[in-house]
This record gives C-alpha cells, sequence and structure tokens, in this order.
C-alpha cells in the first residue's frame, strides 16, 4: 500500500502484521479463484478449497479488520460494526460448509448470521458517513437519496422479483428468502447513495470500501438467480466474489481516512437525470408486466426526489442570480449602489433624452483621505468609507440615492426639486470627518440634467471636471505653496516680486473681460505672480545687466520659464500653474519660446500673462528699455498684435484700459511713477 494512504508507520509490528495478513489472505484468494476457474473432479480437492480455503481467506479478512481496531483508534466505532458484520457472515459460512454441508436450508442457523450482517454494514456506513461527509451539501444530498432509491427500484426489480417468483414453502421460509434480496437491495442503495454523496469521488478508502460491498451483492445476487434455477453448484467462479468483496473491505479498514468526502463536492446533473430514467423504465415495465409492491414504491419515492431536487436547483439558481444582481449594483464595502448603478439610473431619469423631472447628479471626492489611509492603514481607511457611506445615506434620506463610485468617490442623484442647496450641505458635512490627529473634507461637482445635458456620460464629465476645478483650487487655497516662491523671489529681487503682482492684477482684469471661471482666476492669478520665478536661477550679473545682453546671455534668459515651471512643479498642486509658467513667453506666430507653440495652442492664461507682463515692462523704469506712456504702451501692443499677441486679448486689455477698469492712477502703476521719480 502507499506510504501516505497506509494508517500506521512502514516498518512497525503493526505495519508488518497486517502485511502479511494481506499477503496471505491475497494469496489464499488467487489460489481459490485459480480453483474455481479449473474442472478439478476431486471430493478432497473440493473439500479443501470450498470448506477450507474459502473460510481461511475469510477469517484473514475479519482477522486484519480486528488488527485494525486494536492498532487504530480512528473511526473505531463504524469500523467495529463493520468488522462484527463481516465476521457475522464469515461465522454463517463456516456453518453452512461444516453443518449442512454446503446444501442450502431455509432456515437455519446461518441465515441468522448471513442476515445480521445487512444492519450491522447499514449502521457501520451511516456512522461512517456521518463522520466523513461534515459539509452539509442539501443538493449533494438529495443527489445520494435518489441514486440510492433509484438503485433500490432497480434492485427491487431484478432481485426481490426472481426470489419473489421461486420461493415457496412455509411463512418462516419465504421470509426468509426474502430478506437476503431485500438486504442486497438496501446494501445497493447505500453504496450508490455514499458514492453520489462524494460527488463520484469517493477516495480511495471508500472505492475500496464500496467494491467490496458490491462484490458481496453480486456473489448473493448470482446466488439468489442459480438457486431460483435450481443450478447452484459450489465451487463455481461467482463464490469467488464472497471472499474478494470481505479482502477489499478489509484493504479499506488500513486506508487512512479519504479526503474525497470532506471537500466540497460537486452535485453531478447526471446522478438525478439517471435515477429518474431507471424509475420511469421500471414504472414502463410494471405496465406490461406487474412488479412487486416495494420496486413501484422506490420508483415513485424517486420520481418524487428528483422533483424536489428540480425545485431546489431552481430555488439556489434564483437566490444566486439575484446575489448576481446585486452584487453587480452595489459597492461591496458600504451597501450603497455603484457606478454602474448610476449609470443604470441616469439612464432611467434621461430615457429618450428627456427627463420627467429636473435631477441633480453631484459628485464627491474626500480631501484628505490618502493621508489618512497612509497614516492609519488601509483597513482603517476602509472603516472610514464605510462609515462616511452610511452617513451619506442617513443623511440625504428618501430625498436622493447616494452611491460609491470606487475609491474615496461618492455620488448623490437627486430631484432638483428636493432643495439643492440644503442637500449639498448635508451630504458634505456626511462626508467630512474630524479629530486632533486628522481632517477629512470634501470636494464637489454638481450638474443639472436635463438643463445642462440629456447624455448620462456627458452629465458624469462635467460633474467629474467640475469636481476637480473645486477640488485643485482648494488645495491651493489651503495649501498656499507658492507664497514660499514669492517670498524667495522677493529675497532675491524686490523689484522682480512687485512686477510679478503687477502682472498679476491686470491679469486679474482682463480675464474678467473674457470671462473666465473663478476657479480659473485663482489659477492664473497664481501663474502670473510666479512667471518670472525662474530668474532665480540667473545670475546677476545678467539679471541686472544695464547694457544690451549677449546672444549667450539672451539664450540664458530665454531657459527661465523652463526653470519656473520646473521650480513650479515640484509642487504637486501647482502642476497646472507649471504649465503656464512655461508657456508666459510664446508668441502668436510661433516666434517665442521654449515650445514655439502659436496660436490657441498656447493657454489662454499664458497668452494674458504675456500682454499684461509686456504692458508694465514698458510702462516700468527697466535698465535697458526706455519707459513708455499708457498710450504708447497701448499702441505698441496693438502694433504686435497678431504676431507677438493675441488679438483677441489685446482687444479685452483696451476694452478694459477704456472702461476704467485698469487705471494708471492704481497702486500698481503709482507705486511704479515712484520708482522712476527715486
Amino acid at each position: 500500500m502507499h506510504r501516505a494512504s497506509f494508517l500506521c508507520a512502514p516498518g512497525t509490528r503493526e505495519a508488518r502484521a497486517a502485511l502479511t495478513l494481506a499477503v496471505t489472505a491475497s494469496a489464499g484468494f488467487l489460489a481459490f479463484l485459480a480453483y474455481t476457474l479449473t474442472d478439478m473432479e476431486s471430493a478432497a480437492v473440493d473439500t479443501l478449497f470450498n470448506d477450507g480455503l474459502y473460510n481461511a481467506v475469510q477469517l484473514l479478512a475479519v482477522a486484519g479488520c480486528v488488527l485494525r481496531l486494536i492498532c487504530v483508534k480512528a473511526d473505531r466505532a463504524p469500523w467495529t460494526l463493520l468488522t462484527c458484520g463481516l465476521g457475522a457472515w464469515a461465522t454463517a459460512d463456516l456453518i453452512f460448509s461444516f453443518a449442512y454441508g454446503n446444501a442450502p436450508h431455509y432456515p437455519s442457523v446461518a441465515d441468522a448470521f448471513y442476515l445480521a450482517y445487512y444492519p450491522l454494514c447499514y449502521v457501520g456506513l451511516l456512522l461512517l458517513v456521518r463522520r466523513h461527509i461534515a459539509d452539509f451539501n442539501r443538493s449533494l444530498w438529495l443527489d445520494g437519496i435518489t441514486a440510492a432509491l433509484g438503485s433500490a427500484a432497480l434492485g427491487a426489480v431484478v432481485l426481490v422479483e426472481t426470489v419473489l417468483e421461486t420461493t415457496e414453502g412455509s411463512r418462516a421460509t419465504v421470509i426468509t428468502n426474502i430478506s437476503y434480496p431485500l438486504g442486497d437491495v438496501l446494501l445497493l442503495s447505500i453504496v450508490v447513495g455514499v458514492f453520489a454523496l462524494s460527488g463520484w469521488r469517493p477516495g480511495r478508502t471508500w472505492l475500496l470500501l464500496g467494491l467490496g460491498l458490491m462484490c458481496q451483492v453480486v456473489a448473493d445476487s448470482v446466488f439468489l438467480f442459480e438457486e431460483a434455477a435450481d443450478a447452484y453448484v459450489p465451487g463455481s467462479p461467482a463464490d469467488a466474489a464472497w471472499p474478494l468483496g470481505m479482502l477489499l473491505i478489509a484493504f479499506a479498514a488500513w486506508q487512512a481516512p479519504s479526503l474525497g468526502t470532506r471537500r466540497h463536492a460537486r452535485p453531478w446533473l447526471a446522478t438525478p437525470t439517471i435515477a429518474a430514467l431507471v424509475a420511469i423504465g421500471v414504472l414502463v415495465y410494471d405496465h406490461y408486466s406487474r412488479q412487486n409492491p416495494l420496486a413501484i414504491v422506490f420508483s415513485v419515492a424517486t420520481l418524487m426526489v428528483v422533483l424536489v431536487r428540480m425545485w431546489m436547483t431552481f430555488r439556489e439558481k434564483e437566490s444566486i442570480l439575484d446575489q448576481i444582481r446585486w452584487q453587480a449594483v452595489t459597492d461591496s464595502l458600504t451597501g450603497l449602489g455603484n457606478r454602474r448603478s448610476l449609470v443604470d439610473d441616469l439612464d432611467a431619469a434621461l430615457a429618450n433624452g428627456v427627463a420627467s423631472e429636473a435631477q441633480m447628479l453631484v459628485i464627491f471626492d474626500l480631501d484628505g483621505f490618502k493621508r489618512y489611509n497612509d497614516t492609519f492603514g488601509h483597513p482603517a481607511g476602509d472603516a472610514l468609507l464605510e462609515r462616511l457611506g452610511h452617513q451619506l445615506l442617513a443623511a440625504v434620506g428618501d430625498r436622493a440615492k447616494a452611491y460609491r463610485l470606487g475609491g474615496d468617490e461618492f455620488c448623490v442623484l437627486a430631484s432638483a426639486a428636493a432643495g439643492p442647496g440644503a442637500l449639498l450641505d448635508v451630504a458634505v458635512a456626511a462626508l467630512s470627518e474630524h479629530s486632533d490627529s486628522f481632517s477629512v473634507t470634501t470636494s464637489f461637482g454638481a450638474v443639472f440634467v436635463p438643463d445642462e445635458t440629456t447624455e448620462p456620460s456627458e452629465a458624469l464629465r462635467l460633474a467629474d471636471q467640475r469636481l476637480y476645478t473645486q477640488k485643485y483650487s482648494n488645495e491651493l487655497t489651503r495649501a498656499r505653496p507658492h507664497e514660499v516662491l514669492l517670498q524667495a523671489l522677493s529675497e532675491r529681487e524686490p523689484r522682480l516680486l512687485e512686477h510679478s503682482r503687477d502682472v498679476a492684477t491686470l491679469s486679474i482684469k482682463v480675464a474678467r473681460r473674457l470671462d473666465l471661471a473663478d476657479e480659473d482666476l485663482t489659477v492664473l492669478r497664481i501663474a502670473a505672480e510666479l512667471h518670472d520665478v525662474g530668474k532665480l536661477a540667473i545670475p546677476d550679473a545678467i539679471l541686472v545687466k544695464e547694457e544690451p545682453l549677449t546672444p549667450a546671455e539672451r539664450m540664458f534668459i530665454e531657459q527661465h520659464p523652463l526653470i519656473g515651471q520646473r521650480i513650479v512643479s515640484a509642487t504637486p498642486a501647482l502642476q497646472t500653474v507649471g504649465r503656464i509658467v512655461r508657456a508666459s513667453h510664446e508668441r502668436w506666430d510661433g516666434t517665442g519660446y521654449v515650445d514655439g507653440l502659436a496660436g490657441e495652442e498656447i493657454p489662454l492664461e499664458a497668452r494674458i500673462i504675456a500682454i499684461c507682463d509686456a504692458f508694465t515692462a514698458m510702462t516700468t523704469d527697466r535698465p535697458y528699455s526706455q519707459t513708455l506712456t499708457v498710450g504708447e504702451a497701448l499702441a505698441e501692443l496693438r502694433r504686435c498684435s497678431g504676431s507677438q499677441f493675441d488679438p483677441g486679448v489685446v482687444a479685452a486689455f483696451e476694452q478694459a484700459v477704456r472702461a476704467g477698469e485698469i487705471d494708471p492712477a492704481e497702486p500698481a502703476f503709482t507705486a511704479a511713477l515712484r520708482r522712476r521719480a527715486s
């Protein structure tokens, strides 16, 4: 036997004893099998094999099971019953051979021991099943019952009917004769049921045990048929099935507990199908040839269990489908709807491009959640998300539907009539949490449908765009990282800081003329203040030089927008500002630096800064240029419109000057005048 499957460690006294019994019993069985296959007409030889060797092999099998009970504690109770069953059968064979001379006699003392074999095996098998099939799978158990009933129905037709047709005599004789096929039918049904219960993967222990019991059933069946035909002769090949069955059971006793029936076995569709076909076949056959009531009862019971099995399967599949549907539209962490659920609800609200009532879609994103996650760990982060999700659901109540789109993004879809302002306030409060060690707030972007769009994808895009615009603006407002750079610029060259703030003031006024959004104004102001921050890397000898710059020095100066972008972009919140700073010296005709962008390739903010920078430079004292009046500076801007500057922005700048929005008497310009006077 395989080392891993044998119950005793190799080389031990118990293992050697078991191996000796197995080899001896196997050799005896092979000798008896050879005898049944030869034609030896000798009374002495017949007695030696039929009475001696046959019973010796069976007693060796029983001895192997007894040795197993002595040496191994595992599963001792069921194997005690199975061993007693084998012992009862071996005792009955001894009585049959030596007391009755192998001549059938009903009823007899041997019958009592033969029949005791069945209940002992039934109980032992059931105990073994209970110990080794721990997982309760209702479908699998029903498959086992179905297979058992189907095989019982077939056995009742084949075995019971044969005995009923040939049995005669006293009531005791009839009862005794009919008990054998009934016992075999039940034994067959249990074996088939256990195999079905294991998902038809019984493992080595159950395979050997099942084959051994099946050999007993086969030998009994052949014996019953031969007896019915009055053709039984001791020592026929079929007789070898009895000792073979006992040897297989003894081998099974020494196998380690099988894992085949402990794991999650899957129901097999063929099991109820075959069992149902057998039952239907028996009932159809009964229409042409009347069968015994037991076969009919087993067949009807089989079909009833198959119907129950079908109903349970339908319910299980329906439950699984409901669970899959729920999982498909639900966020598993918070229990809120997920992105798919939101899209479905938006599609329903905007069916055919028309909403039944105005809807407000709001996307929320948590601020400070990444720091919270990094500080306290992902489990704490998940717990926070779950807590905030429940708070959001409770806050919006029946007024809106709440969703989690993934990560730290949440969403609300509500009727616009529900009071948008109040709803936003409670939602923002629900998605915020603070303590001494952390602060988690939220940014949001809202869109109204169908007023602003009738397409779900466009509604999501607009809300997402507005969310991140607000989030970016909030980050700049909270962090204000550019203040450090402005301070460094002031320390290096105070006039640069004053110039940058003058440019920022003018840029905001022009941008308002061009209807830039408030959040874009924030970015523009910071970019205008930092557009010359790259000059921190320019040597003083070049930066304050009064003589004209050499080509090499000019090339060096022209790198300051690129340097400025690198300085600014070191702060993640200023990435957009960095791109504007890089483009602040590009020209409308594409001859600027550092990338040679042209026309609308240049960001609008950079085009505004370029004009305001030039105007401020022309109207302020510079060591290398003459100061111009406001009128002269405007004329120069008009002259360079379409080549150096964006004509639309130049026009907006002039309109602002004429409207008095840009006044030379403002502090920015008076400061420039004071500098000129000094």
